[in-house]
């Protein structure tokens, strides 16, 4: 088969395997891309292992929770783009209008810049492919990955902008800030957690919170905890620390790779093409967002 028409063919299988997905689940949790969606998926997956006494090393994804006990919800981790690229070509307008949604957004330069370790010490060739990616091959330095159309600065604004001008048109949603998540993270998991028609006690959330350290997170990565994930949670190498899924967890981290002039171009792009529902600029974010 031609490569287009088997990368056309295997995007909109896995579309439809996503929106089989959302169908049967409670809840879905949608983010860009290297935006913090690991870290928020073990919060709550520890909360639900605490609550219910399931295994340590066991994560929230689809049914692998509801399935040993159906007071769990299904929930959907997604970076919405094979469903969203599957609807379109049903004609749907959004696929989550009749889901409720968790939606975690990131500032746009620090996604890009975790992005590009991700690309070039992570990613795989056929991912590279099916998501459009430049090729390992084209040796990019980090400033024009980051304002690079294809998997930059630019192409993360689209999806947000895409979402904020769909919080009014799906059936409930909970928008959270990484930088918020960061900052207060008890608080805001909470917050996610009433979202999901749950209840946690101070006690609970100080536990995820604790579980789902940085550090923790590393180390748990580097010893392969998570089993059930195949080498999703793995480093690509354990002599890189620029390969680890959870690499520095920095809010504005993306100014330590950058001079004074490219950290200026980063911040007007970002000022001018990004919608100031996020809040990221100088006017107030959309209510909603957290």
């Amino acid at each position: 088969m031609p490569r287009d028409k088997s990368l056309q063919l295997e995007r909109h299988m896995r579309g439809k395997e996503e929106a089989r997905l959302l169908r049967d689940s409670q809840f879905a949790v949608i983010s860009f891309g290297k935006s913090g969606r690991t870290w928020l998926c073990v919060l709550l997956s520890r909360y639900y292992q605490l609550r219910y006494g399931l295994p340590a090393n066991l994560l929230l994804q689809n049914d692998s929770m509801r399935a040993l006990n159906r007071a769990i919800p299904q929930v959907l981790f997604t970076h919405d783009n094979y469903l969203r690229s599957y609807a379109a070509g049903l004609g749907a307008e959004t696929p989550y209008a009749g889901s409720n949604v968790v939606l975690l957004a990131r500032h746009p330069a620090d996604t890009a810049v975790s992005q590009f370790f991700q690309w070039k010490f992570r990613m795989k060739d056929r991912k590279r492919l099916i998501n459009a990616y430049p090729t390992i091959k084209d040796d990019l330095p980090l400033i024009d990955f980051v304002l690079g159309e294809e998997a930059g600065i630019p192409k993360i604004v689209r999806f947000m902008n895409q979402w904020a001008s769909e919080f009014d048109k799906v059936k409930s949603i909970h928008i959270v800030r990484y930088e918020t998540l960061r900052r207060e993270t008890a608080r805001t998991l909470g917050g996610v957690l009433e979202f999901m028609h749950e209840t946690p006690t101070a006690q609970d959330l100080d536990q995820c919170v604790e579980f789902a350290s940085v550090e923790n997170m590393r180390k748990m990565e580097q010893d392969t905890f998570f089993r059930g994930v195949g080498d999703r949670m793995t480093p690509g190498d354990a002599d890189n620390p620029d390969s680890f899924k959870v690499r520095r967890a920095k809010v504005g981290g993306y100014r330590d790779y950058f001079t004074a002039e490219e950290a200026a171009r980063i911040d007007e792009l970002v000022a001018r093409i990004l919608s100031p529902a996020y809040g990221y600029g100088e006017a107030p974010p959309d209510p909603r967002v957290v």
